[in-house]
């Protein structure tokens, strides 16, 4: 079973009472563990279909089905259920919470997503997956005393603490300089495979595009696939 399947959809906003259809009738699959790159221009519709496969907005028509669950037919709260125990999400801004160290960020995201555990088994994972990346000696840093690879790290950190079934990931490096965006590229790509977590990921750089296993276009909301070139 495919852990993204996506069938005939469509999604439309309206503005001023006039419809602006910005995916349009977007189908394709991913396979488990499967790593997938979405390019295309600005405003072409790639975060907006994120959105969709994350559960954080509703298709016009059509059907989202991820990780078996028609995301459609799900109440706000049984979405909010279904991101704790599918989906791993890295946003181009960091999204840490300041008064946080990193061990307590990562810590928070597990607690949410696994209150089974007890505090002990929660910050032993967090710690765990903050050496993962390379973090073990900033476990009690606060986002601003990190760089922004390192604020980052602790994002990717926090998205791969509960193993998920899927990362989404928009433009994860579009805030770093080109040598510390590969280092995290790096990481994400190897956590996904020791993992086996799908990806797909969002982004504007045609080197990282080219290292994923397939590579979709998206072009003024029409979604097109094109095998990657590869160095």
């Amino acid at each position: 079973m495919p852990i993204i399947d996506v069938s005939g959809v469509n999604y439309t906003l309206y503005i001023a009472s006039r419809p602006l259809h910005i995916l349009k009738n977007i189908t394709f699959r991913v396979e488990a563990a499967e790593v997938v790159a979405i390019v295309g221009p600005s405003g072409s519709g790639k975060t907006s279909l994120l959105m969709l496969l994350a559960g954080l907005d509703r298709a016009t028509s059509g059907r989202v089905v991820v990780a078996g669950q028609d995301l459609s037919g799900l109440s706000e709260n049984d979405l909010a259920l279904f991101r704790r125990k599918t989906l791993g999400i890295v946003f181009q801004s960091f999204h840490l919470i300041p008064s946080l160290s990193a061990l307590d960020n990562v810590g928070l995201a597990l607690e949410i997503g696994s209150p089974h555990l007890s505090l002990a088994q929660t910050r032993e994972a967090a710690a765990a997956a903050l050496t993962a990346v390379g973090l073990g000696d900033r476990l009690t840093h606060r986002p601003a005393a990190l760089s922004g690879g390192e604020q980052q790290r602790v994002g990717l950190a926090r998205a791969m603490v509960a193993k998920p079934l899927l990362l989404l990931a928009d433009e994860p490096t579009g805030n770093l300089d080109q040598k510390t965006g590969a280092l995290v590229i790096e990481l994400m790509f190897d956590l996904a495979r020791q993992q086996r977590t799908a990806v797909v990921l969002i982004t504007h750089d045609p080197a990282l595009a080219a290292r994923a296993d397939r590579v979709l276009t998206m072009t003024q909301g029409e979604l097109t696939e094109a095998e990657p070139v590869r160095a």
